[in-house]
């Protein structure tokens, strides 16, 4: 087969003219921030002052009342945390990513951790909740990956 000429012909892709030099063209470049950013700020997370002494990954439901139904809190992991005067024990569970509060609550004599019925890697438990701002009497369950895990 016959191959199609381009339109133009032969002409010269550097510009069609007989000089065959081009200039070096060196940009004079100046990048300025839009706007100036602020120097990095040191968070805080209210655990400098504890031990972790759990750390797992799972998932956080609470009791809804009203549906009469769990409602899942989030995904990430669960840390048990000890007061550097080895007083106090909480729990703490950010969501992945987001890093959102979804359990603070401290831990007491007086909680009871009951094994699911419907899963043998999931765990039951009462407890005053500051996830939110605000304390609540929650009922809330822990479900973790395996029941190796949950033990």
């Amino acid at each position: 087969g016959a191959v199609p000429k381009s339109p133009g012909g032969n002409a010269n892709i550097s510009g069609g003219g007989d000089d065959e030099r081009v200039a070096e063209y060196e940009p004079n470049v100046d990048f300025k921030p839009v706007i100036s950013l602020p120097e990095l700020v040191e968070k805080k997370t209210g655990e400098e002052n504890e031990t972790e002494i759990f750390v797992e990954r799972c998932r956080l439901f609470r009791f809804d009342k009203e549906a009469k139904q769990w409602k899942e809190r989030g995904i990430g992991e669960m840390k048990i945390l000890r007061s550097k005067d080895q007083v106090k024990y909480r729990i703490v569970m950010r969501r992945d990513q987001i890093l959102k509060l979804c359990a603070n609550h401290f831990l007491s004599p007086e909680m009871k951790l009951t094994p699911m019925v419907s899963s043998d890697r999931a765990w039951c438990y009462f407890a005053n909740d500051f996830s939110e701002e605000e304390i609540k009497h929650e009922q809330l369950a822990v479900k973790f990956k395996s029941a190796d895990k949950a033990k």
